[in-house]
């Protein structure tokens, strides 16, 4: 891709280097040959230790976040918005007058110096889309840069554990955007992709706007017109692609009853009805949202100029994301454990909607990453599990995952169990994650599906690991 010198010519330091927006930004960063160095709350509380220990070999050089790390006004210091003012690396830049910059604002200078950026909106899918879009474009030989806020499997190697980005030499840049905090205004796309538009931080008329100025400064706009809310911002874009499951408009659609739903997998054919052509798609992850996010990958890929041909056949290899309904093992006595990155109403409906297409009790464990969303979402994601989880199925939460700082947190998970319960569903509070380990394993019985459900906290991914290991 093209280089930005202005952005390689001096050093850089990441508040909170681990996060999943920050890591992979890091990593492409010093992949265009920056000097990178960092500092994380969860390095110094001894948490996932072994990510970093891989930065480090890496290169990178890793401080306490005591503001040791911070010792030139020629650093530039990366931290999100939601860094407070006295962390001590936001104290120390200060004082020496370094420039700051926003995760989103860095991003979108990176973005925008590539020739070709697609970039992949939308209130959810993002992540499996991008990964999606991004393994299209590497087996096209684009050999793209790709920004994810999650590992992508197939690029995962014995020296890239943590593969949320590649860095490519193409000059084709592939990057999920944000809509939450309106840095989505930033980005330059050549295609602009939009999933689906509904509500979650902002208003719909806020979310209207944010997305409606995205399309229309995009060379090309792949939009679903499933959703009538995104297809009601078509007439923005300058030239459209247009895909969907059930739309009969949609330029890149699914035969009527091919679709074939397995536990692990999905089938169909996808029509590209602007010329008639049919194309046999066989996806390694299960779910129809999934089905949903190929067709986004496909069209966004169409858009840069990849065959629909190509784009279908490169899916079949696709491997998926960590953390998006990852099947960690089977137990001998049949209990499958999966993890999963289901933190929000849409989401938990996605993961629990595809486990519900299969036989099987589900026991849904969820730790919710904060006590504000909780307060924000909490009545839908009470109804969501109500709705989707049968009479025999069983949620169970823990506290919501707390980091430090000076959050509210008098109510919490208590309230989304009785929420639950009135709503008629089976649900448990265990304040404690390990005793919530503890419950399933006492549980689980044959033919179980134990899902593992949450956000912000890599940890959650060993303790599905452990919990396998556990179970009969």
């Amino acid at each position: 891709m093209t280089d930005s010198p202005s952005l390689t010519a001096h050093p850089w330091f990441f508040c909170g280097i681990g996060g999943s927006g920050m890591l992979p930004l890091a990593l492409i960063l010093r992949g265009q040959g920056a000097e990178v160095a960092g500092s994380d709350r969860s390095r110094d509380q001894g948490r996932t230790a072994e990510k970093f220990a891989w930065l480090e070999s890496l290169g990178f050089t890793l401080f306490p976040q005591d503001g040791s790390g911070v010792v030139s006004a020629d650093q530039t210091l990366v931290a999100s918005a939601a860094v407070e003012d006295t962390v001590p690396e936001v104290v120390r830049a200060k004082e020496l007058g370094c420039p700051r910059m926003s995760r989103a604002e860095l991003l979108a200078r990176l973005f925008n110096a590539a020739g070709t950026g697609i970039a992949i909106g939308g209130t959810s899918g993002k992540s499996t889309v991008t990964g999606m879009a991004g393994w299209i474009m590497t087996q096209a030989g684009r050999d793209p840069t790709i920004m994810n806020g999650a590992v992508m499997k197939n690029f995962v190697r014995d020296d890239a554990p943590f593969a949320s980005a590649r860095v490519g030499s193409g000059g084709v840049f592939v990057s999920e955007v944000d809509e939450s905090d309106g840095s989505i205004a930033l980005y330059r796309p050549k295609v602009a992709v939009l999933g689906n538009v509904s509500l979650d931080h902002k208003s719909l008329e806020e979310l209207r706007a944010l997305f409606g100025d995205f399309l229309a400064e995009a060379n090309v706009a792949a939009i679903n017109v499933d959703d009538a809310e995104t297809a009601g911002l078509a007439h923005r874009a300058q030239r459209l692609v247009t895909f969907g499951i059930d739309s009969p408009e949609a330029q890149i659609g699914v035969a009527p009853d091919s679709l074939a739903e397995g536990p692990t997998s999905l089938t169909a054919t996808i029509v590209d009805r602007r010329d008639g052509s049919t194309h046999a798609l066989a996806l390694k992850v299960p779910g129809r949202h999934n089905l949903a996010n190929a067709l986004a990958a496909i069209a966004a890929a169409n858009a840069a100029g990849v065959s629909v041909a190509d784009a279908v056949a490169a899916l079949g290899s696709f491997a998926g994301l960590a953390r998006r309904f990852d099947i960690v093992g089977t137990s001998p006595s049949g209990v499958t454990v999966i993890d999963d990155f289901g933190h929000n109403p849409d989401k938990v409906s996605a993961t629990l909607a595809t486990l519900k297409a299969h036989p099987g009790r589900v026991i849904a464990f969820f730790q919710p990453h904060g006590y504000g969303p909780l307060r924000q979402m909490g009545h839908e994601l009470a109804e969501v599990f109500a709705r989707k989880l049968s009479p025999d199925d069983v949620t169970i939460l823990c506290d919501p995952v707390y980091f430090g700082g000076t959050v509210d947190r008098s109510e919490g998970s208590e309230r989304i169990v009785r929420l639950i319960r009135e709503a008629g569903g089976q649900a448990e509070h265990i304040p404690e994650r390990a005793a919530c380990g503890d419950r399933i394993v006492e549980l689980a019985q044959s033919g179980d599906r134990v899902v593992i459900m949450g956000a912000r906290d890599d940890t959650l991914t060993l303790f599905a690991k452990d919990l396998l290991a556990r179970l009969p």
